[in-house]
């Protein structure tokens, strides 16, 4: 549940693939009572570091806060808060449904076209499809799919990129290695 002040946030955390770590990014989440709404980690655009996409529901102090508790871990090189409106992002949901139950309705193409959906797998026994989207989509076509008795679902996390033309963690980098040498 949200208050009126609260939205989404995503998180981009940066870091080298370190066992554990996804844990003590966890306990700053819990230890503020925030619940991580998504989680998505992945290799970046940069040889040898990871990028962990969290949203939350939160608002921006507390955020900024989160942030830089975040960034005090010995393993995150950098993290950054974003809003909607500063990201592109998309999740991928999959639906498996009985292939039966489908055949037997005249709609489903229609339905699977009104949703830009596509099908994966078709089997004796189900069919796979797949939706990708904002949340508000792969929910939609959930809730289209229901009287096909769902077998299984599944969201995936946010992935996002930033509007900006570059990677913010390569122009960090860029900044530090810049003070490391005019240090000499």
């Amino acid at each position: 549940m949200t208050t009126m002040d609260e939205q989404l946030f995503t998180v981009a955390v940066f870091s080298e693939n370190q066992v554990g770590l996804l844990n003590q990014i966890s306990i700053i989440f819990t230890r503020r009572c925030l619940n991580i709404e998504s989680l998505s980690v992945s290799p970046s655009s940069i040889e040898g570091i990871h990028k962990f996409i969290i949203t939350c529901y939160s608002n921006r102090p507390m955020m900024e806060r989160v942030v830089q508790q975040i960034e005090k871990r010995i393993d995150v090189l950098k993290a950054y808060l974003y809003t909607d409106e500063e990201i592109v992002y998309q999740e991928v949901a999959l639906y498996k449904v009985p292939t039966r139950r489908l055949l037997d309705d005249k709609n489903v193409e229609e339905i699977i076209r009104s949703h830009n959906a596509r099908i994966l797998e078709i089997t004796r026994e189900y069919v796979v499809i797949e939706k990708t989207g904002h949340t508000e989509e792969t929910e939609a076509l959930f809730q289209e799919l229901k009287k096909y008795d769902i077998l299984q679902f599944v969201r995936s996390g946010r992935v996002a990129v930033t509007k900006d033309t570059k990677e913010h963690l390569s122009i960090y980098l860029t900044e530090q290695n810049m003070r490391k040498y005019n240090s000499l």
